[in-house]
């Protein structure tokens, strides 16, 4: 039920004690040449792990066209890998085929949203499957945007049937940045919809305009964000739970001992009957 993020310093200690880890999610686009050590170690993972293939590169809300190769790959990676989860970000990274290092906010609105419902459309018919969306982290907002990023992302899910991923640490960082409640941007969501939950840690930078909430992925996992996520746990039962870590990446049993604080949320919530376990 808990996994944790595949990353490069853990790879070998993975394969060779084989710890006890629910699940692995990889970043897709680090494993799409097949004749690759890192694709060839995944095969040998696979044979013990669960995956989960999460993307950052398909662009889904810019308005150039899918990147055809791209989703090649990725298809080849998802039919070898039969993965738990396919997913990527509400978000653009793409302009006139030129290709940025990082996820940008997207202007909410109605043509934005057509835009990246097609998108989300396209990508599940070509994989043949239910793809996740993830919703982001942000540092600032276009002043035209007239939905929520909430209803957005909603509106995202029904008019496409995809499936969420839902990062609590994303809605805490862009709560504080943005001035919105989480728990309303959580309880626009359709909890049936969410199908993997991200947990990971922030870092705070102070400026001379004021303190700004930085998603670095290099800390553990806040109290408040446990908080969140123990509630919604308590509200809607349990899903397949990952702690994220991408900087300043520790020791595994660092991160183990994050995923067993999520193991035992889940199972406290179980054991005083406010969850049933699937």
């Amino acid at each position: 039920m808990v996994g944790v993020g595949l990353r490069s310093p853990h790879i070998l200690q993975i394969i060779e004690q084989r710890p006890n880890i629910g699940w692995l999610e990889i970043h897709s686009e680090n494993y799409f040449n097949p004749h690759s050590t890192a694709r060839e170690q995944l095969r040998e993972i696979v044979n013990h792990y669960p995956i989960s293939c999460h993307g950052i590169g398909l662009s889904l809300g810019s308005t150039d066209p899918l990147d055809k190769q791209h989703l090649k790959q990725l298809k080849h990676l998802v039919d070898e890998v039969n993965p738990i989860a396919v997913s990527d970000h509400l978000s653009w990274s793409s302009v006139d085929g030129q290709y940025f290092n990082d996820l940008l906010p997207l202007p909410y609105t109605e043509e934005a949203l057509a835009n990246f419902c097609h998108k989300v459309e396209q990508v599940q018919d070509y994989l043949g499957r239910e793809f996740l969306v993830e919703n982001p982290s942000s540092y600032l907002s276009f002043r035209h945007s007239a939905i929520p990023e909430w209803e957005f992302l909603h509106e995202v899910q029904q008019r496409t049937g995809c499936g969420l991923l839902l990062d609590f640490n994303n809605i805490y960082v862009s709560s504080f940045n943005h001035g919105f409640d989480c728990q309303q941007y959580i309880s626009a969501l359709n909890p049936a919809a969410v199908k993997e939950i991200h947990l990971a840690g922030f870092t705070v930078k102070e400026f001379e305009q004021g303190e700004i909430w930085i998603d670095t992925h290099s800390r553990p996992v806040s109290k408040p964000v446990w908080l969140l996520y123990q509630l919604w746990i308590r509200q809607h039962g349990a899903v397949p739970t990952l702690i994220e870590w991408d900087l300043d990446i520790p020791e595994l049993d660092v991160l183990l001992a994050e995923a067993h604080k999520a193991t035992t949320i889940i199972t406290q919530e179980a054991h005083y009957g406010k969850i049933t376990l699937p």
